[in-house]
């Protein structure tokens, strides 16, 4: 694939850090911990069965003690959309904004690679938008808002 414009170089995560794909789950309680930290709510660990068993696929970067500090799933149609959701890094973590470079920029990557005609939404955390724009995505592209329904169990 020609890309259409220059991609900036790719992220690297800091001596310690790894990024874990698909073969491994996360606990629900290690994802819980994450979400909290970044400021979500926590979900039952039956729901969090059932997105990732309903996600195409998921990506995650582990701190050097081997605790989760970042997360990324993608969701798609397999034809025209995919969408990335539950991105976020512990905010407490001294290499946040670079777990989240890393995450952006390899998730892209796998879309590319794996989904390459959808077209791509996700919602993700003010701390992001860094590396969302430095990969060329625009914030609410011409007034483009997007919206979300939570349900309530």
């Amino acid at each position: 694939m020609i890309p259409f414009r220059s991609q900036p170089q790719a992220p690297r995560l800091r001596e310690g850090y790894h990024l874990l794909a698909d073969g491994l789950l996360p606990s629900a309680e290690a994802l819980n911990r994450l979400l909290v930290a970044a400021g979500d709510q926590p979900r039952q660990p039956e729901r969090w069965q059932r997105v990732l068993e309903l996600s195409v696929w998921h990506l995650g970067v582990a701190g050097p003690d081997g605790r989760l500090v970042g997360f990324v799933r993608a969701t798609s149609d397999l034809a025209l959309n995919a969408n990335l959701w539950d991105l976020c890094a512990d905010p407490a973590d001294p290499a946040e904004a670079e777990i989240l470079a890393v995450l952006v920029h390899a998730a892209l990557g796998r879309l590319r690679r794996e989904l390459a005609g959808c077209s791509i939404s996700l919602s993700a955390p003010p701390q992001a938008l860094a590396a969302l724009k430095r990969y060329g995505f625009a914030v609410d592209p011409g007034g483009i808002r997007a919206m979300g329904l939570k349900l309530e169990s």
